[in-house]
């Protein structure tokens, strides 16, 4: 790329960035202004004297997003690539392969085939890794390889994968992929309806207001929502799905800003569903933002009962910003607060520790709300369920475990030993448990808890000061000490990780449907769900109906 054609694309862009500041931040022009004159400097400097020729692209790309890295994790950049990924996660709809497809180090893996997509067509499976999209050798590829694998309706691409260690090609047909927020309903007992919801798209108020009526028309009288694992989406769809239960002209929740046309108080604008049906909302700690919303707010109105674990702690709201050339930047532009007057924002990235990291609120700073029956809420981290299961929590060695992908790439390995298991459900014994730790010392997987991490950055900065050989035998000692704590943490959350290992090789044979259809009669805070609504003095207890 010329200087000539690099300068045409780069100054107009600086130009559209000079004219976004004079009408976003008047107050500041004048700072705002000489910082983006001293970065025009320094990136016309580089771009004329740098050794080596630079991509103005990617260096731009990469300075506004660690840019933003510094504010908070919801701020974010788009470039054109990203902002197709962005629409899809609104919409829920793209032409693809229909697959989740995730990068684990340098490998490509498929985490799951969607039933009847694509991919499931031409026989992909969770597990396989695609090593060549095309003519494109992933072990080459840097950037988002998933999107090599998107195109046009009807078209086919040729993808080679590895399975068992084995080399495979297969043929696949993009079509139209349509993720739906409601992937499974169904009825726990003769009156009661479960519904699914895993995200806030487009579609979520329709699919949750269809399913309640399929319900109904089939004699439920009750209703448990799943928002466990549901990460949000569009505030708007939140606002709605809630209005399905609630009078029209309720607030639901109220945003604050610096800016005022960012301050906004959201209310219910239609007639609802159902303003009496029993209700139970369950969440867990991977459930926020939208999800939040919904629970929060349906808590502080006493018209559901939230069983579970505490949410994730999101509350802040993110508005998508059109810049030039089909990019797009992503602010954080206000604080959402529940009807009681809650914030429920776990995180202060105003105010972050030596490493950088967004201090967590205290609980004991946490300030006491009132719910409108009179019951007492907490703001600062997350939702509290009405009813908390603590075995809904996840211990510290499963969150080492699945960072390191231990149980998925077991059942992976289950998966393939034993062919025939088709819909029966196995019972994972003792044998099998055992099985899984050989896994893991065969495969050499070593999985890291926070203290042991803790301790490397002791160590770490031990070498820094020159006082590590000093406390090398110590350290050594320590660790030892903390693997062997760790295979004993094994043992004690054996029954945790059992039953993860049993999700997982569920979804393997019946998909996620079938995972769905199991927990209707054997998941605990389903279980709970059901002892409650079918105790009627005990739920109207409870929200002191």
């Amino acid at each position: 790329m010329s200087l000539k054609f690099k300068k045409r694309y780069v100054l107009p862009a600086i130009a559209t960035g000079f004219l976004f500041v004079g009408v976003s931040f008047k107050e500041n022009f004048f700072e705002v202004a000489k910082q983006i004159e001293i970065f025009t400097m320094v990136f016309k400097e580089l771009d004329k004297n740098y050794v080596d020729e630079i991509n103005p692209g990617d260096l731009m790309d990469k300075a506004i997003k660690s840019m933003l890295a510094d504010l908070d994790p919801y701020t974010n950049f788009f470039n054109e690539a990203d902002v197709v990924k962005f629409k899809i996660n609104n919409t829920g709809e793209y032409t693809g392969i229909g697959a989740m497809i995730t990068r684990v180090e340098t490998k490509l893996i498929v985490k799951e085939a969607y039933k009847d997509m694509p991919a499931d067509k031409a026989g992909l499976k969770a597990g396989d890794e695609i090593i060549q999209i095309g003519d494109v050798m992933i072990s080459d590829f840097k950037d988002d390889a998933s999107q090599l694998l998107k195109g046009a309706k009807n078209t086919k691409i040729e993808v080679k994968y590895i399975r068992q260690g084995k080399e495979y090609t297969t043929q696949i047909t993009r079509d139209e992929v349509d993720i739906n927020a409601v992937p499974f309903y169904g009825k726990v007992d003769d009156k009661t309806g479960y519904i699914v919801l895993t995200a806030f798209n487009k579609k979520t108020t329709s699919e949750t207001k269809s399913a309640l009526e399929k319900l109904k028309a089939d004699g439920a009288q009750k209703i448990i929502l799943d928002l466990r694992g549901n990460p949000g989406g569009l505030l708007t769809e939140a606002i709605n799905v809630c209005n399905l239960f609630v009078p029209k002209n309720e607030v639901i929740v109220t945003t604050k800003s610096k800016s005022e046309k960012h301050t906004n108080t959201y209310k219910t604008s239609k007639e609802p569903f159902d303003l009496s049906i029993p209700l139970v909302i369950l969440i867990n700690g991977r459930s926020a933002s939208a999800s939040e919303i919904v629970s929060g707010a349906l808590q502080d109105l006493d018209r559901a009962v939230v069983i579970g674990s505490r949410s994730f702690g999101k509350g802040l709201v993110q508005r998508p910003v059109e810049l030039t050339y089909g990019t797009q930047v992503k602010v954080t532009i206000s604080r959402y607060y529940t009807p009681s007057g809650r914030c429920i924002q776990a995180l202060d990235y105003t105010h972050k520790d030596a490493e950088g990291k967004a201090i967590k609120t205290d609980a004991s700073k946490y300030n006491a709300f009132k719910t409108r029956k009179g019951r007492t809420v907490y703001d600062g981290g997350g939702v509290q369920p009405d009813i908390e299961m603590e075995e809904t929590k996840t211990s510290p060695i499963v969150d080492a475990l699945n960072k390191k992908e231990a149980i998925f790439n077991y059942v992976t390995t289950y998966y393939y030993k034993n062919p025939t298991l088709g819909n029966k459900i196995p019972n994972i014994t003792d044998s099998d448990f055992a099985d899984f730790k050989a896994f893991l010392k065969k495969e050499k997987i070593s999985f890291e808890t926070q203290t042991e991490i803790s301790l490397k950055k002791t160590l770490e900065a031990a070498k820094k000061e020159k006082i590590d050989a000093s406390i090398t035998v110590e350290y050594e000692q320590l660790v030892a000490a903390v693997k062997k704590s760790e295979e004993s943490q094994l043992n004690i959350n054996q029954k945790e990780i059992k039953k993860l290992i049993l999700e997982e090789i569920i979804k393997r044979y019946q998909y996620k449907e079938g995972l769905y259809q199991y927990y209707t009669q054997n998941n605990s805070e389903i279980k709970k769900a059901l002892e409650i609504l079918n105790n009627p003095s005990e739920y109207a207890k409870i929200l002191k109906l």
